[in-house]
């Protein structure tokens, strides 16, 4: 039989794991390209022979986007994959277009194509958009396991944004986040959960992380990343909600599949918005899974050194996917700068490089300063940046500790958040009694 010729679109996610699960050893098709969206410096690479397989001892090149029409006419290309998150219904299905003008069939695969099961519990935390709090639902949730005597472990949604050749990388310390020369986008997930204690393991093949995930702990915490759904079959799955972006629910992929398939679900940040925006969310949710446990939390954050900012003009720095194609136009940092009666300087006038276009890019953003550092060049540029912008002090919203990272001149406090129970019962009364049906007696 001959293999149908395919493309995955991705971003350095979920496309290499579904090829890794589903494509790699399948004789039926034989895919000829990834294409690269969202994230920058990931297209014109190659994903590594050594992790494709012995079909594809050339390794596999990655395209940009744009390029989908010529590369299914070129390839005569059969089937175009959709493999990547937190985007519209509707962006998906112009992708769809485009692949059927072309003369392409257009799919998803689903959970059953591409969830691993483990031999450990897995509760996995996910969300309907980017910077609705997972993580800091995730290191609550990993206190709570911590404090009923567990040792869970964190594994986090892909980031290869450093190398795709990296099967598995394993962070225990501060140290080793620092050392591992990875991207800033990295450093801020990994970072914040070896700091309460954690180990966090992430990479590109989610099978061999697996294997030692499972070695590792008595429990696998899944840190899932933009919206997406999980890699592993979880035993419960926690959905996290925003109501600072109400009537978003069921616009956006796969954050309504998360929703729909969710245990419990979290309003997170109802200390953050409206009592409006707060009903509306909860009506949103209980619409589309009214099974599903439902519970309010707050988000509250603190700084380390509120003196180097207080009434004092600073710098904010914002965690780079919330406030670009997370839509956000500001979060936590500007927040907690108002709270200080800080006066932030509009860094716009100051950026340089590929900084300076992310405002022309995402016209949403305020007075707010990207963690953006995907590559040197642009750690370089953030770097400069920061130097450029007259302020008496740096505010990190984002979880990177820039200002050991950089050896700033300037002072620098870092904002910390941590999430907080409102309602009854609550998220660890859930936790518990769901997990007690899992655990091993």
């Amino acid at each position: 039989m001959t293999p149908r010729k395919a493309i995955i679109l991705g971003a350095a996610g979920r496309d290499f794991h579904d090829f890794n699960v589903f494509f790699r050893h399948n004789p039926a098709y034989r895919v000829v390209a990834f294409t690269a969206a969202q994230i920058p410096y990931i297209q014109h690479r190659t994903y590594p022979a050594a992790l494709a397989g012995p079909r594809y001892p050339a390794g596999i090149p990655v395209f940009p986007e744009e390029d989908l029409p010529r590369l299914i006419r070129r390839h005569g290309v059969d089937d175009v994959f959709f493999a990547y998150s937190d985007v519209t219904h509707a962006h998906v299905m112009h992708l769809a277009s485009q692949a059927l003008a072309a003369g392409a069939s257009f799919q998803l695969l689903g959970p059953r194509d591409t969830m691993l099961a483990a031999k450990k519990p897995v509760v996995a935390i996910v969300g309907a958009r980017t910077g609705c709090g997972k993580s800091t639902v995730t290191r609550y949730v990993f206190n709570v396991l911590r404090g009923k005597g567990l040792q869970p472990v964190v594994v986090r949604h892909p980031m290869p944004y450093h190398a795709l050749d990296h099967a598995v990388e394993c962070y225990r310390t501060v140290q080793d986040v620092h050392d591992a020369n990875i991207t800033i986008e990295e450093m801020e997930e990994y970072q914040q959960h070896v700091e309460q204690g954690g180990t966090v393991f992430a990479g590109v093949d989610y099978a061999m992380i697996l294997e030692q995930a499972e070695s590792a702990g008595d429990i696998i915490l899944w840190d899932g990343g933009n919206n997406d759904m999980a890699f592993y079959r979880p035993d419960l799955t926690v959905t996290v909600l925003d109501p600072l972006r109400p009537g978003q629910e069921d616009g956006w992929h796969p954050g309504e599949a998360n929703i729909r398939a969710a245990d419990i679900l979290v309003l997170n940040k109802i200390n953050q918005a409206t009592p409006a925006a707060v009903e509306q969310a909860i009506a949103a949710a209980r619409r589309l899974n009214p099974s599903a446990a439902l519970v309010t939390m707050e988000s509250h954050a603190s700084v380390d050194h509120p003196e180097r900012v207080a009434g004092r003009s600073v710098l904010v720095i914002e965690d780079a996917p919330s406030v670009t194609h997370g839509g956000l136009s500001e979060a936590v940092g500007a927040a907690m700068a108002r709270q200080l009666e800080a006066r932030p300087v509009d860094p716009r006038d100051y950026a340089v490089g590929s900084l300076r276009e992310v405002y022309e890019r995402f016209p949403q953003l305020g007075a707010v300063l990207p963690s953006l550092g995907y590559s040197p060049q642009q750690r370089e540029e953030l770097r400069q940046t920061i130097l450029n912008v007259p302020c008496d002090a740096v505010l990190l919203g984002t979880p990177a500790d820039l200002g050991t990272l950089f050896q700033l001149d300037k002072a620098v406090a870092r904002v910390r958040f941590e999430a907080r129970d409102v309602s009854r019962p609550t998220l660890r009364d859930l936790l518990w009694a769901r997990l007690r049906k899992v655990l091993p007696r």
